[in-house]
């Protein structure tokens, strides 16, 4: 098992990020002040904790599908990315794609946090790729809506 450090940020109660069941995927992360956001209307959301990602591994932020069912609230900029390097407070890009205001409170579960491992590569340029079945067909051309 690999270990994530964390540290808080400010003096608060809210919970470190955790596994709400043995099995899932993601850590819930908190807000660590209350938040109201408007229809439409985007914001970052403080978490009050700073991550040691091990080297090789990367936080990919992901909504909450709960908050994304009932109330249109999602991450912006899904899977939001932390680097290993990264030592700075985590916030939340939060969107309200909703038709009502949508509030939570301080401790409030806002997103969940994937560590996953990844493999760098080196990027070679060349004049020309390799050929495949797909080729250059992109967006929709698998003929699925």
């Amino acid at each position: 098992m690999t270990t994530l450090r964390i540290a808080r940020v400010g003096a608060h109660t809210v919970p470190a990020p955790a596994y709400a069941n043995h099995d899932d995927a993601g850590l819930d992360l908190r807000t660590v002040e209350a938040v109201t956001l408007l229809p439409g209307e985007r914001t970052l959301v403080p978490t009050g904790f700073a991550l040691a990602i091990p080297t090789g591994h990367v936080g990919l932020v992901h909504p909450r599908s709960g908050l994304a069912a009932k109330h249109g609230v999602t991450v912006l900029n899904t899977p939001g990315t932390i680097d290993a390097g990264y030592r700075g407070e985590v916030k939340v890009l939060l969107h309200n794609a909703g038709t009502q205001p949508f509030r939570a409170e301080a401790g409030d579960r806002i997103a969940q946090l994937v560590i996953q491992e990844y493999t760098s590569v080196t990027v070679e340029e060349a004049d020309t790729l390799d050929v495949t079945d797909r080729g250059d067909r992109g967006f929709g051309s698998t003929g699925v809506a």
